[in-house]
């Protein structure tokens, strides 16, 4: 779950709460699910929530530097 924290605290810095609020919502969503299977001994679920919200902080990252990059060029 840690990587899944880590990844939205990248994305945030990357301005993805403005640029790319769709996916870090969903990101965000997904964590707050990990954390609650976590704590219902749902590990397996928890495994996945928390690997969902990493992929989904990593689309919101990628979306927001693309959105830099054409806003740059």
């Amino acid at each position: 779950m840690s990587d899944a924290r880590q990844a939205i605290a990248v994305a945030k810095d990357a301005g993805a709460a403005e640029l790319a609020a769709f996916h870090l919502n969903a990101a965000e969503k997904y964590l707050a699910s990990a954390e609650k299977k976590l704590n219902e001994r749902a590990y397996n679920q928890a495994r996945s929530d928390a690997n969902q919200a990493k992929m989904k902080a990593l689309d919101a990252l990628r979306a927001s530097e693309d959105v830099q990059d054409t806003v740059d060029n």
